[in-house]
């Protein structure tokens, strides 16, 4: 889930020759948007041109060959290939010098927490009896899908789900805004516990627009099974 997220970098690009920062900016805004882009030689996925988008481009710094560059980009996206890619445009050639995530999904950079400052939580927890400190440093899983649009379920939907069931729109208390076919979304209860993750086969306004039929894919499951009382009843067989 989170590596299928987008990602935000701060990359340091090296030009092989001086170009104006202009220019060089001009450039940049060119790899804004959806653009191709064929994975580098040494990587771990197949060499195939693939569409990937990059949501923004912030250049920090610039000073002689060197550029400093926050970037917002889809997951699967190669930093290094896009520097290198930048330089081609520019006719100098570029590498990248050096590479730091600062976001993957709704997990932030500033909001890491060191092994150390762990280790000491859970030691407070056991041999002092302390859980303050490992609550504030735990976050609940539901923040794990707190960047993806949301739907809400009834209590009779959410035992179902739990069972692997798809979605239908009766099990539909209430959804977010701007889904659309295909989406990744994040289906809680009413008391706002995550059930599962789900494609949508419907959009927001479809869903809003009919009365009946499958309107998400159950994907994973979260919620445990018989959390809800089951609602359905087995069919009888006879001999």
């Amino acid at each position: 889930m989170i590596s299928h997220s987008s990602k935000e970098y701060v990359a340091l690009a090296q030009l092989h020759s001086e170009v104006p920062r202009e220019r060089f900016e001009e450039v940049v805004r060119e790899f804004i948007g959806r653009i191709y882009q064929r994975p580098p030689l040494r990587s771990s996925v197949k060499r195939v041109l693939r569409v990937k988008e990059i949501y923004e481009i912030e250049v920090l710094e610039y000073e002689d060959v060197y550029a400093l560059m926050r970037i917002s980009c889809q997951h699967g996206t190669y930093v290094r290939k896009l520097i290198h890619d930048i330089g081609e445009v520019l006719g100098v050639g570029a590498h990248m010098r050096e590479l730091r995530r600062i976001r993957s999904g709704p997990f932030r950079e500033e909001r890491s927490v060191r092994m150390q400052e762990l280790s000491e939580a859970v030691y407070m927890y056991r041999e002092l009896n302390r859980s303050d400190r490992l609550k504030s440093l735990v976050l609940p899983q539901e923040y794990i899908v707190s960047h993806l649009p949301k739907v809400l379920v009834f209590d009779g939907a959410a035992a179902a789900i739990s069972y692997g069931a798809d979605l239908a729109i009766p099990g539909i208390s209430a959804i977010s805004e701007g889904i659309r076919r295909r989406d990744l979304t994040a289906i809680f209860t009413l008391k706002g516990e995550l059930v599962a993750l789900a494609e949508a086969l419907m959009s927001t306004e479809e869903v809003l627009s009919s009365s009946r039929g499958i309107a998400f894919k159950t994907v994973r499951v979260i919620l445990e099974r018989d959390t809800y009382p089951r609602t359905w009843r087995k069919k009888s067989t006879t001999n």
